[in-house]
């Protein structure tokens, strides 16, 4: 088995996963895994596929400008970009965006403060954050519909090999070293806006039944 037919797998099963979770209502969201160090290549997931399915159309590779490196009549997923930023300037091996309902919600209602904040919850450990009193800051950008301006304010955040962004009513990207571990850190995430979301809703409860 070559090198790309097992990042293809790979990518193959995390979508499966992630399918299973409903974490791409109406062909929404993307998935890339690195096949090539140099230069740079890695698969992305081809745009308005049906994720809920396997076929030999689901991914393309491109390179690291985004642009299919054979001919195909594929598109590259929209947000490619950001993908291609995580390549350029970290040593990311895989990458990862979903829209939900939850990772929406916590972005609006903490946009103002551009970063959404956990203390002292176990999830957090995920990303390798493991002191008693340790905070993990998800920052939050706005959603510019040009995607080199969006891919741009994204690049800012990419001083660490793994992490993850908050895009406003928008959706997260998360990456790390292998699929593992970006798949590792976007079910932590996920977990933690859902938590929030649910801790959010009982303060209203007591605040006289003020519901969100």
């Amino acid at each position: 088995m070559t090198i790309l037919e097992e990042r293809w797998n790979e990518l193959a099963d995390i979508k499966d996963e992630l399918a299973v979770r409903d974490w791409f209502m109406g062909t929404s969201g993307n998935l890339a895994i690195k096949v090539h160090d140099e230069p740079v290549h890695f698969l992305v997931t081809a745009s308005g596929k049906d994720k809920r399915k396997r076929t030999s159309e689901d991914f393309l590779l491109v390179n690291q400008y985004g642009k299919p490196v054979h001919d195909t009549s594929l598109k590259p997923s929209a947000e490619t970009l950001l993908h291609c930023e995580i390549y350029q300037k970290t040593n990311a091996g895989c990458s990862l965006h979903v829209h939900t309902v939850a990772n929406n919600v916590i972005s609006e209602w903490y946009s103002s403060e551009k970063e959404v904040v956990f203390k002292g919850l176990e999830l957090i450990k995920a990303f390798d954050l493991w002191g008693e009193n340790a905070t993990l800051k998800i920052p939050i950008i706005p959603n510019h519909a040009h995607i080199p301006t969006l891919a741009s304010e994204f690049s800012h955040y990419l001083q660490e090999d793994k992490g993850a962004v908050l895009i406003q009513n928008h959706g997260i990207t998360v990456w790390g070293k292998n699929g593992f571990e970006a798949k590792k850190l976007l079910e932590a995430a996920e977990f933690l806006f859902q938590y929030q979301l649910t801790i959010l809703q009982l303060e209203n409860v007591k605040l006289g039944g003020i519901t969100l």
